[in-house]
């Protein structure tokens, strides 16, 4: 198994002026799963040879544009240009069923072209078998603006993979993320600010010192993280916490 970052930015600037790529990160294994494929997920996710007519799976923890813009793109390529049933859908509520207004990340469209979906909420479980492989998801809350995002530990292929998405730091979230082989963390920003819904580097440090998870990955950086703080942080949080602890990189490979 790996995990393979293809796009490892975070925050509005950053969205649009494209320091990092927002396409989300992959799950390599018996199956092939695509987690919060944003925008560039598509274009950054070929020329780094990760292809989507591969995928077994795309997970979509919410409807922001910076998770989800290339969300139909990677159905389209799961169902081999929509040509084939196939694949397993994952997302919010808001992703799969829409809002009042009938707004939702996936339209019905692509929804029809997989051939299973969850719509996934804090404490469900739900095992996926397919004739490839199968994994199992825990879902996990997630305290962010999109107030039906998620995070999640998945299992598959004997390891333990935990994905925060966006939240902010909660009481309790270090019980949900124990037991990780890899734990990847959204980290906006280094330090406190008016806007909330996003964790800190100092607050991933405490979930990494409480959860212990074999090795944990920053990514998902806002532009204060990007040019080269991330990299001290994850110095720092290493040391403090006796995990290793890694910033993420566009491209970059992490085998659990």
């Amino acid at each position: 198994m790996e995990l393979f970052f293809i796009g490892t930015g975070g925050g509005r600037i950053n969205l649009l002026r494209r320091f990092r790529g927002n396409g989300g990160f992959r799950i390599n294994g018996s199956l092939n799963i695509h987690v919060d494929p944003g925008p560039g997920a598509l274009a950054d996710g070929m020329r780094h040879k990760q292809d989507p007519l591969k995928l077994d799976a795309v997970i979509v923890t919410h409807h922001h544009i910076d998770h989800c813009n290339d969300a139909s793109l990677m159905v389209e390529g799961m169902s081999h240009f929509g040509l084939k049933r196939k694949g397993i859908l994952i997302g919010s509520k808001q992703v799969i069923q829409g809002d009042e207004k009938g707004d939702r990340g996936v339209d019905l469209f692509h929804q029809s072209l997989c051939e299973e979906i969850f719509t996934a909420t804090p404490g469900k479980k739900k095992s996926f078998k397919t004739e490839k492989g199968e994994f199992s998801l825990d879902c996990i809350k997630a305290v962010h603006d999109s107030i039906d995002a998620f995070g999640f530990k998945l299992h598959m292929d004997g390891k333990t993979i935990g994905y925060t998405s966006d939240t902010e730091y909660y009481k309790g979230i270090e019980d949900n993320y124990k037991g990780c082989d890899v734990l990847v963390i959204n980290v906006i920003k280094p330090v406190e600010d008016p806007y909330e819904g996003h964790m800190t580097a100092g607050q991933a440090k405490e979930l990494i010192n409480n959860a212990k998870p074999k090795t944990a990955i920053l990514s998902h950086l806002g532009m204060k993280m990007i040019f080269g703080k991330a990299d001290i942080l994850a110095k720092e949080i290493g040391k403090e916490t006796k995990v290793k602890t890694i910033a993420a990189r566009d491209g970059m490979k992490i085998q659990p």
